[in-house]
C-alpha cells in the first residue's frame, strides 16, 4: 500500500531536486542530476511523513566520491530515519570502498544503548523510590560520583576499551569503583559489542585527561549528556521470545535499567577536529563537494585514514567506558537502598561508529543512529520516555547491511518543540503519567513523547522486513534527562 497523495509528495520531491520513487513500504531517493550515484533507501512505514531535508541529506551521502578513489557501494536509513544537524540524516547507513568519511559518524562517536535487568518488582522499587532518585540525581547531575582513577588507568581505557582499563583498576582501584564486582564487569565485558575494546590510541586523547603520573578527575565521564541521551528505570512488560528471554535471563516483571549515552566531550574533540581535516586534505584546486562531505582517500592518505580510524576507536572506547560507569553507579546506588540486588548486563551496543566490512578489503560501513543487527545479536531500540522500548534478536538480515534502527526517530524538532510546546497541556505533549527526572524543566518538553514517532510501528516493519525479531517489551518507570 502506498502512502496517501503520493504523487504530489514525489513531485515535490523532485523540485527538491531528488529523484524518488515508493514500493513495498521503501523509498529509493538519488540526485536528480547525478543518475551514476547509488540509489539510497529508506524502510518507512506507509503512514511517516517524509522530510525532504531527511531525504536529500540521505541522497547527498550516497553521492560521496573522492577525486582520488573511493565511493559509496550502498546506502540506506533504517525507519527512525530524520534530517541530522550536521547534514547527515539521523538512521544513516553507508557502506564506502577506499575511502571513509568522518563526518557520517560525527562528533557522538559511540553513541549507544546499555539495558540491565534486576530480580526486583516494582513495588519493591517503588517504595524506596525517593531515596534512589536523590542519591542517583547527586552522581548524575550534583558531581557527587567518584570516578577518579590513575592518568596510567585513563591511558589503558583510550588504549584498549574496557578491558585495559579493567586491568588497571585491579592493579590500583580507585573512586568508586572500589566497591565494585571488578570479576562481574570483566564477566559482563562478554555482552558488550566488540567486547567493549577498539584498536585506540592513548595519545590521540585530549592530552588532560591523560598525565603519567597524576589523577585524573575527568568532568565527562560517567554523565548521560543532554539531547535524547538518558537513564531509564523499565518494568519488562511482555516477553515475545520465551526461550530466548530465558537464555538471557529476562522475566516478565522485572525491573530493567537503560541507558543511552556516548563519548561526550571526548567524541566532539575527535569527530570535530577529524572532520576539519578531512576537509584540509582534499586535494588543491579541485572544487569543494556540493554536499560540503569531505571524506578520506584510502588511495592517496593511507596514513589519515588509518589515523582516523584508531581516533574513532579511541572516542570509542571511551564511549563503552562511559556507560559502564553510568550502570555501575546506578547499580552501586541500587545495592545501597535494596540490598543485595545483581542487575546483571544484558548487551551493550554503539550506534554512530565505522567498522570494516567483513571479508572485504578496504571496505567500512558507517552507521549514524542505527545499530549492528547481526544474527543471533540483541539488538535495544528504546521509544519515548511515554512510550515503550524493545529489546530484540538480530537476523543478520544483508539487504539492510545487518542494521536496525537505534530508537523511534523524532517526529518534532527540539526548535519547535521549545517554541511551541510551552503552550501545549501535558495530554497533548504525551507527558501525562511520565516521571522525568531532569534539573532542565524545558528537558521534559524538548524530549517529550509528542516528539517522536510511534514505536510499535518503527519495530512492527522491521519485524515483517526481517531484520530483527522481538524478544521483550519494556516500558517507562521514570527518566533521568541532563
Amino acid at each position: 500500500m502506498q502512502p496517501k497523495n503520493l504523487k504530489r509528495l514525489l513531485r515535490a520531491l523532485s523540485r527538491q531536486g531528488l529523484d524518488v520513487t515508493y514500493n513495498n513500504s521503501t523509498y529509493s531517493v538519488r540526485l536528480t542530476n547525478n543518475s551514476s550515484a547509488p540509489v539510497a533507501e529508506v524502510l518507512l512505514p506507509k503512514n511517516f511523513p517524509v522530510e525532504a531535508k531527511a531525504l536529500k541529506q540521505l541522497a547527498n551521502l550516497a553521492n560521496v566520491r573522492h577525486p582520488a578513489g573511493g565511493y559509496v557501494c550502498k546506502c540506506h536509513a533504517t525507519p527512525d530515519f530524520h534530517p541530522g544537524d550536521a547534514g547527515i540524516a539521523i538512521g544513516s547507513v553507508v557502506q564506502t570502498q577506499n575511502m571513509v568519511i568522518p563526518a557520517a559518524t560525527g562528533s557522538d562517536i559511540n553513541c549507544g544503548m546499555r539495558l540491565h535487568i534486576a530480580d526486583l518488582t516494582v513495588d519493591a522499587f517503588l517504595a524506596k523510590r525517593d531515596l534512589f532518585v536523590e542519591l542517583i540525581k547527586g552522581d548524575y547531575f550534583f558531581g557527587t560520583r567518584d570516578v577518579t582513577m590513575p592518568g596510567l588507568a585513563m591511558q589503558a581505557l583510550f588504549e584498549y576499551g574496557v578491558p585495559g582499563w579493567l586491568d588497571a583498576m585491579l592493579d590500583s582501584p580507585s573512586g568508586s569503583v572500589t566497591k565494585s564486582n571488578l570479576e562481574q564487569l570483566a564477566v559482563e565485558s562478554d555482552n558488550i559489542f566488540l567486547g567493549g575494546s577498539m584498536d585506540g590510541n592513548w595519545q590521540l586523547a585530549p592530552d588532560e585527561l591523560v598525565p603519567h603520573e597524576a589523577l585524573v578527575r575527568d568532568g565527562g565521564l560517567a554523565t548521560i549528556g543532554g539531547g535524547n541521551h538518558f537513564v531509564e528505570v523499565q518494568r519488562v512488560d511482555k516477553v515475545v521470545n520465551p526461550a530466548l528471554a530465558y537464555a538471557w535471563g529476562i522475566k516478565e516483571g522485572q525491573i530493567a535499567f537503560m541507558i543511552h549515552s556516548g563519548s561526550r566531550h571526548v567524541g566532539k574533540y575527535i569527530g570535530g577536529m577529524w572532520r576539519d581535516k578531512a576537509k584540509a586534505a582534499w586535494e588543491a584546486g579541485v572544487k569543494y563537494p556540493d554536499s560540503k562531505i569531505f571524506p578520506l582517500s584510502f588511495n592517496c592518505h593511507p596514513e589519515l585514514v588509518d589515523g582516523y580510524l584508531q581516533a574513532e576507536a579511541t572516542a570509542a572506547n571511551y564511549g563503552f567506558m562511559n556507560r559502564l560507569l553510568l550502570a555501575e553507579l546506578l547499580r552501586l546506588r541500587l545495592r545501597e537502598v535494596y540490598g543485595d540486588v545483581e542487575a546483571p548486563l544484558i548487551y551493550d551496543l554503539p550506534h554512530n561508529i565505522t567498522l570494516p566490512v567483513e571479508s572485504k578489503i578496504s571496505r567500512w560501513i558507517t552507521r549514524k543512529g542505527a545499530c549492528p543487527a547481526n544474527l543471533g545479536q540483541p539488538v535495544i531500540i528504546p521509544g519515548s520516555m511515554g512510550a515503550s522500548s524493545y529489546l530484540c534478536v538480530g537476523k543478520g538480515n544483508h539487504k539492510f547491511a545487518n542494521s536496525a534502527s537505534h530508537g523511534a526517530g523524532r517526529l518534532r524538532s527540539r526548535f519547535e518543540l521549545s517554541r511551541r510546546g510551552a503552550s501545549q497541556t501535558e495530554e497533548e505533549l504525551g507527558l501525562t503519567g511520565v516521571d522525568c527526572i531532569t534539573l532542565q524543566a524545558e528537558r521534559r518538553i524538548e524530549e517529550a513523547p509528542a516528539a517522536y514517532k510511534p514505536i510499535d510501528s518503527v519495530i512492527d516493519i522491521q519485524v515483517k522486513a526481517g531484520i530483527i525479531d522481538v524478544v521483550a517489551r519494556l516500558s517507562p518507570i521514570l527518566t533521568f534527562k541532563a
